[in-house]
């Protein structure tokens, strides 16, 4: 079987058995998911979405994050993973979106890389999220799952994995490939005891055939 064709077929039974995929984030802005994506780093969605509901009623808008002090914020978030550095970036996050974006969330990943918090990985996220930009986001599950599938061929790192998925999967199902791929990787392709008898896409999988 080709790799295009290992594509098709995963993307294909995706599509069958989950038409829906989105984040489980809850969020209802762009301001709001960009600060539960820099949140949930090396955090789980469902910590996260315990922490955001009362960070959101005290800091609705960028424009008073930006003016907040470091215990405030710290106080709301630091039964996430490192809340001091999650602070700093937050507070600086906020404050750039003033000074340079007049508050707005910016709509391509060059830009959302340059705020404070924000790798290539949270970028994607809102790029593709939001503004429905046909790019790749690669947390530990897409890297993992998609290397152990065998959609990724030697990818080292997780630039390597996204160049890789770009290269093969469509422009239109970008966005919505990244969510397949998170889910299925948290729910039935887990990192230490994958489910493969559950798995919907087990025929095409390059771990089960070696097994």
């Amino acid at each position: 079987m080709t790799r295009n064709q290992l594509f098709k077929n995963v993307l294909s039974r995706f599509n069958e058995t989950t038409p829906v995929a989105e984040t489980e984030l809850k969020y209802s802005s762009a301001y709001e998911l960009l600060v539960a994506v820099i949140l949930s780093a090396q955090c789980t969605d469902k910590r996260v979405n315990l922490i955001t509901p009362s960070f959101f009623e005290r800091f609705p808008a960028p424009e008073l994050l930006a003016n907040a002090t470091h215990e405030e914020v710290f106080e709301l978030i630091r039964t996430c993973s490192y809340p001091n550095n999650k602070t700093k970036h937050l507070i600086g996050m906020a404050q750039k979106l003033l000074v340079e974006h007049g508050g707005l969330v910016p709509d391509t990943v060059e830009k959302l890389m340059k705020l404070p918090g924000v790798g290539r990985k949270t970028a994607n996220v809102i790029a593709s999220v939001v503004f429905n930009l046909p790019v790749i986001a690669v947390d530990t599950h897409v890297f993992r799952v998609a290397k152990r599938i065998g959609l990724t061929k030697n990818a080292k790192n997780p630039m390597e994995a996204e160049i890789q998925l770009t290269r093969y999967i469509p422009e239109n199902m970008r966005p919505i490939a990244h969510h397949w791929l998170i889910l299925h990787g948290r729910y039935v392709c887990t990192a230490r005891a994958p489910k493969c008898n559950k798995c919907q896409i087990s025929e095409w999988c390059s771990y089960v055939n070696k097994l």
